[in-house]
């Protein structure tokens, strides 16, 4: 057994709080051990983490449009990837005719979100309709296509060689967040049945240790007649998502945990009001996640925390340096006009770091880094002083 050494310090000034009553010209900055799951000390600085002019080599904050995207293949499982690592590989697809063929992975569970779109997946547990802002949790080796009503662009994260599991939601109960009973799996409808009766040959292209096999059948392999169990495809949308807040405090991205897989956490922000309490920040704060790589997809909203960043938009923020709040975000959050944040996003958090993908490289907002510089002018210290001459 071990834990973690546990002897919480103050030395100078500090607020008593976490991300409350900062003490006056200060900003706070969190260094935190395993995400924010582990022990953390809170720094209070005269100016703000992000207050960099210029930056040289790579481990540096990356955004990508995948609007950019030309060409995302015609086969889900072979998208251009974005990121990876050896838990996770995170691909953009878009599908604007039926699938006429079905595939298979076999590396890991997948999860697609579904950005734009709607349509119907078939698989072998049978038929589920979707719609933008939908999770579809597709299991290791699951055979599956997908016939649009209107064109669809996923964003997909597979699990490699692991599985999706849900959040320990602890005092909060099974409930919170999100009801278990919210989740809808595919039913073995008219539609599955009579998909069953197109005749000829089926191809299945399966991705095995990170290689593609097309294997055909004489008939369609989505035949089954019934299915009993626990293990199914199944389907949750971010507006089934009852967010956990707090009037007084900000809460942590974990707080907002949707799914566990190994090696990475997939976290989703939904509408939320905003904290309300005059001392507690109105913005997420600046943090050290020393351990882990971050990733936001904006699917749809303003972003508070974020300037310039549209839907469609990837941002990569490798451990190993503060961040934040954008600077102009940072004042729109000290004025508190704003009561309610209208942002979807799908956050993943991986252990391991992440490496770029050619559509990645290929989109990447080159200025990015720079957009968080911090003005000196914009410091509370210089605020502070000014306003008492």
């Amino acid at each position: 057994m071990r834990k973690w050494f546990s002897f919480p310090i103050k030395e100078g000034v500090t607020s008593q709080q976490a991300h409350c009553d900062l003490p006056d010209g200060t900003f706070e900055r969190e260094c935190g051990k395993e995400g924010f799951f582990g022990p953390a000390t809170h720094m209070y600085h005269q100016h703000a983490p992000t207050g960099w002019i210029n930056w040289e080599g790579d481990l540096r904050p990356h955004a990508f449009d995948t609007n950019n995207i030309a060409d995302t293949g015609n086969n889900p499982l072979t998208a251009p990837l974005l990121l990876s690592n050896s838990n996770v590989k995170v691909r953009i697809w878009r599908c604007h005719q039926n699938m006429d063929y079905l595939v298979r992975n076999g590396d890991g569970d997948d999860c697609l979100f579904v950005h734009e779109g709607a349509g119907s997946l078939y698989c072998d547990y049978g038929h589920l309709t979707f719609r933008d802002g939908d999770y579809l949790i597709i299991p290791r080796s699951t055979n599956w296509r997908i016939e649009p009503n209107s064109p669809v662009t996923l964003l997909m994260i597979e699990a490699t060689n692991g599985s999706y599991m849900g959040a320990e939601r602890g005092i909060v109960g099974d409930h919170a967040i999100f009801d278990p009973a919210m989740l809808e799996h595919p039913r073995m409808d008219e539609r599955f049945l009579a998909q069953q009766q197109k005749e000829g040959q089926w191809e299945v292209y399966l991705k095995s240790r990170n290689a593609m096999n097309r294997i055909t059948y004489p008939f369609n392999p989505l035949d089954a007649v019934g299915w009993k169990g626990e293990l199914t495809v199944f389907r949750l949308n971010w507006r089934d998502i009852r967010p956990l807040m707090s009037h007084r405090y900000h809460l942590p991205p974990s707080a907002h945990t949707t799914f566990v897989a190994n090696g990475f956490i997939i976290c989703t922000f939904v509408p939320r009001p905003i904290e309300s309490d005059p001392g507690a920040l109105k913005v997420p704060f600046y943090h050290n996640n020393d351990d882990y790589d971050e990733v936001i997809f904006y699917h749809k909203g303003e972003f508070f925390s974020r300037d310039n960043i549209h839907p469609g938009m990837v941002t990569h923020h490798p451990c190993g340096f503060p961040h934040g709040p954008h600077p102009k975000a940072f004042e729109a959050g000290a004025k508190g006009k704003k009561k309610q944040t209208d942002e979807v996003a799908v956050m993943i958090d991986t252990r391991m770091p992440l490496d770029l993908g050619e559509a990645a490289k290929q989109t990447e907002v080159d200025d990015y880094v720079m957009s968080w510089c911090t003005p000196l002018e914009a410091s509370p210290t210089k605020r502070n002083k000014e306003m008492k001459e």
